[in-house]
């Protein structure tokens, strides 16, 4: 009996703290918010920052910080945090609209290597949700198949076996490659970094030392790919395929 009111109090103690977090969090939102309205983008960015401190993320929290960088004429730190948005809400069109814009607005427009057909289409469908969308997804999909393949069983009609095999060879390919995404976007978001140039021109080198030689040069706002890192050095990639080392100091991980 002591044990049950323990548990109780323990149990309601939490659901206070979590809903005076949350009520906290969403008036210090409505405070930046407003101060954003307001077009004091300054205090918008340092409430924004009180948010993030406190240990809770959104994409449109990520948003509404990207807008404010760009209205603050800070591209760089605008691209950033758009970017961490698209990876929370990966089908906004806001996002995906003030991103190009301030993309369009930096010195570097690298071509990306153009794809061949089939990755565009799997590109497509592997953009078109999260990670998290695509196994809910992989699991209405599986619950569907387990249902057909009983109906194939149970069933005595000829035409109604046959639909039955047919809509759940159907869904078994839905299934295996909407675990195959969610899989994929997940690995994505844990191993495959990315970052923004914070330097307003930098040298990429060809190994991780000073003294290395010059390969190319990149500016502030550019996207990167973190392929290693060594001491204070990270090996990157750019979109149009080429690879050298820079300063870890010179980046910001999305």
């Amino acid at each position: 009996m002591i044990k049950t009111i323990k548990y109780t109090l323990l149990l309601t103690l939490n659901v206070m703290v979590i809903s005076m977090f949350a009520t906290n969090t969403e008036e210090t939102i409505k405070a930046a918010n407003n101060a954003y309205n307001q077009s004091l983008y300054d205090s918008a960015l340092v409430t924004y920052q009180k948010v993030l401190d406190a240990g809770y993320e959104s994409g449109e929290l990520y948003y509404n910080i990207g807008n404010s960088y760009y209205k603050n004429n800070d591209i760089a730190s605008a691209i950033l945090y758009y970017e961490k948005a698209k990876k929370l809400i990966p089908n906004d069109e806001s996002t995906e609209y003030n991103l190009n814009i301030a993309n369009s607005m930096i010195v570097d427009k690298i071509e990306k290597v153009p794809e061949l057909f089939y990755k565009v289409w799997w590109n497509f469908f592997y953009n078109f949700m999260g990670s998290d969308a695509w196994a809910v997804f992989a699991l209405i999909s599986f619950s569907l198949l387990v249902i057909t393949i009983g109906l194939f069983i149970i069933t005595n009609t000829r035409i109604n076996r046959k639909v039955s095999f047919y809509v759940s060879v159907l869904l078994l390919l839905v299934t295996i490659t909407s675990s195959t995404l969610a899989y994929q976007k997940y690995y994505y978001n844990i191993e495959h970094k990315e970052a923004i140039v914070f330097d307003l021109s930098i040298t990429v080198k060809s190994s991780p030392t000073q003294n290395a030689v010059d390969l190319f040069v990149i500016h502030e706002g550019t996207k990167v790919r973190i392929i290693d890192k060594i001491d204070n050095w990270v090996e990157i990639k750019i979109k149009n395929g080429s690879i050298g080392w820079l300063p870890e100091k010179s980046i910001k991980e999305i």
